[in-house]
């Protein structure tokens, strides 16, 4: 099986079809007076061979629409957490604080995975049992 194309001008790989990705053709341009117009910011992929056209697609566990010449808007999705071992995500709190948010497995005790997961200058649990917890970690 070949490679699915993704984006101009690879093969487009669609139930064997050998086609070139290729950008839509714009219909009355203004960039010329105002670039990017509207006419080329509304192009998006398709491969001429078998028609298809670009949507929301799912690959490798991001959702990519690709709908214009200058950008791919792509929503991340996190990785899944492991229950197995002490596990977490790290996500934006404050500009001097993150958010550690995962889970631990039954036999850890609340002081190791703080020790873990504790910022330069410490920090609290929001919560913490059942084998998930959130934790403000102070990082300035």
């Amino acid at each position: 099986m070949s490679a699915i194309g993704h984006e101009e001008g690879e093969v487009c790989g669609r139930e064997g079809c050998d086609g070139r990705i290729e950008f839509t053709k714009p219909d009355n341009c203004s960039c010329h007076i105002s670039p990017p117009c509207s006419a080329c910011i509304s192009t998006y992929l398709h491969c001429p061979e078998c028609d298809w056209e670009a949507r929301e697609e799912i690959i490798n566990d991001y959702v990519v629409t690709t709908n214009t010449k200058s950008f791919v808007y792509e929503a991340w999705r996190p990785r899944p957490l492991d229950p197995t071992k002490l596990d977490w995500h790290s996500k934006p709190h404050s500009n001097a604080s993150m958010i550690k948010e995962g889970v631990y497995p039954p036999d850890m005790t609340r002081a190791e995975v703080e020790e873990k997961v504790r910022g330069t200058f410490g920090g609290r649990f929001d919560y913490f049992g059942g084998g998930k917890f959130k934790y403000i970690a102070y990082t300035d």
